[in-house]
């Protein structure tokens, strides 16, 4: 499915934020570097500093919707001036529980409203079948972590 959206001129990209610990391990954010260049393409500005993670959180792959946003909770924090009308730029959509609680720290810091961008969806499965995986291999490491 493909909708196109067309920013008005309160419209500016706001990337995901990773955990700390994450940016380093991975060494760049796939959600920042997908809104540079949708801003580059589109002609929307990014924003970078008006949403940042306030406590790093356990990977959510193996986790149930429930749990995704138990997960989340409070993981995220406006910074700086919120625009208006932010939208939100992530890589995947699985259960929008990354999107509902960045959307809640900037509409609880003044925005009017909140737009998302994905670039993918997971498949509604993919919790399940990563708890599989999960149990999978504590089974062949015989309970080894």
């Amino acid at each position: 499915m493909r909708r196109q959206v067309e920013p008005d001129a309160a419209t500016v990209l706001v990337p995901v934020p990773l955990s700390t610990s994450r940016l380093r391990s991975r060494g760049y954010n796939q959600s920042v570097a997908l809104a540079e260049s949708l801003g580059r393409l589109q002609g929307v500005p990014v924003a970078h500093d008006v949403l940042r993670r306030g406590r790093d959180t356990a990977t959510q792959t193996a986790l149930t919707p429930e749990e995704r946003r138990a997960n989340l909770v409070g993981a995220f924090e406006a910074a700086g001036l919120v625009p208006l009308r932010p939208m939100l730029v992530d890589d995947v959509f699985t259960t929008g529980a990354t999107l509902a609680e960045s959307a809640a720290a900037l509409t609880g810091a003044g925005a009017e409203s909140v737009g998302a961008i994905t670039f993918a969806r997971a498949p509604r499965p993919l919790a399940a079948a990563a708890a599989a995986l999960v149990a999978l291999q504590g089974s062949t490491s015989g309970g080894r972590a």
